[in-house]
């Protein structure tokens, strides 16, 4: 029998695990896996969870959000072998498992799991620490982690966080004086934002990353706005985004293997929607096929044929559910 390490967080996206967490376990146990099941208890338990016991387990399973993944992640960095991972997602925006076509629906989710396809994916490294999919900088960023979960769960998309930035932020909106430099090249401008990213889906928001996206080509994409000088340049900014079109004189779109980012004062940065320093100089590389994930391997996102579409509506076992007062309930 194959020994599964679930870690989950009980408390991401509502809270959503407690309505499935008996058939998920269920449909583990019936396909020959032994579960040890552990709910994350605080920042940090599903990171160390994994470096103390992960060497143990021939599966790893995590369920939450974002930042949950990343920990996971970040754990399974630290062992010496490369353990398949199992994701559940149960957060607000699920970047990543929008990527790869995992399911929103739990159970579908898990369903994916005991199908037994895994694919190696990229991760970053960002100095010493690593992120899942997204490395960032500036007015968006900020507004991420600031934002209650709650406030999350209710407008669980980056046209809030334009939005704030618009209405709410626009005095106080900051640029950073910084030097990017890439293969050879050297880019030095006041930015509003920058990110270097593994994803089609950043904030919730797919198309940031631009086109022609491949999760496993050891290539990271970044996007640099560029400061505006006026609050209708700060409107185009905007619009554009919304509307997914980088091709703009107020953009940097890069691709690159590996970045160094420099700058004369300390800059906030998130990875994976997390604080993840105040920091002046940052080496961001790509870790190619790092990480070994139950996904479709034939998905045009890691060099297949399929759409990722295509692949969430072939799992169908299982209805989608709906939140009312009385929990989750299958949707007619």
């Amino acid at each position: 029998m194959k020994k599964m390490l679930f870690v989950f967080n009980p408390h991401s996206g509502k809270g959503q695990i407690r309505f499935h967490l008996l058939q998920i376990l269920d449909l583990f146990t019936k396909n020959g896996y032994e579960v040890t099941a552990h709910p994350t208890q605080e920042k940090l338990d599903a990171f160390r969870t994994v470096v103390a016991t992960g060497s143990d387990f021939d599966v790893i399973v995590t369920s939450g959000g974002d930042g949950t993944l990343n920990e996971t992640i970040k754990g399974l960095m630290q062992l010496d072998r490369k353990i398949p991972l199992g994701y559940i997602p149960a957060g607000t925006m699920n970047d990543f498992a929008s990527s790869l076509g995992i399911p929103k629906n739990m159970p579908k989710a898990a369903e994916k799991i005991v199908r037994g396809e895994t694919a190696e994916v990229d991760i970053g490294s960002f100095n010493e620490e690593f992120f899942t999919y997204v490395a960032g900088f500036g007015a968006f960023t900020d507004v991420s982690y600031e934002t209650p979960q709650q406030m999350k769960n209710v407008f669980g998309s980056l046209a809030y966080i334009a939005e704030a930035l618009r209405l709410k932020r626009l005095s106080s909106t900051k640029s950073y004086r910084v030097k990017l430099s890439y293969d050879g090249n050297v880019i030095e401008d006041d930015f509003i934002y920058g990110m270097m990213c593994n994803s089609i889906s950043v904030g919730g928001f797919k198309g940031l990353g631009g086109k022609d996206v491949l999760l496993n080509d050891g290539i990271l994409e970044g996007l640099f706005i560029k400061m505006p000088k006026s609050l209708a340049e700060l409107q185009q900014i905007i619009n554009a985004l919304l509307a997914r079109e980088l091709d703009s004189e107020y953009f940097y779109c890069i691709k690159t293997s590996a970045a160094e980012i420099s700058s004369e004062e300390d800059i906030s940065w998130t990875l994976d929607g997390e604080f993840g320093g105040n920091l002046k100089n940052v080496s961001i590389k790509a870790c190619q096929k790092a990480v070994c994930i139950f996904t479709s391997p034939h998905s045009k996102l890691l060099g297949g044929t399929k759409d990722i579409e295509t692949e969430e509506l072939q799992v169908d076992s299982y209805p989608d559910y709906d939140y009312n007062e009385e929990g989750y309930e299958p949707l007619e």
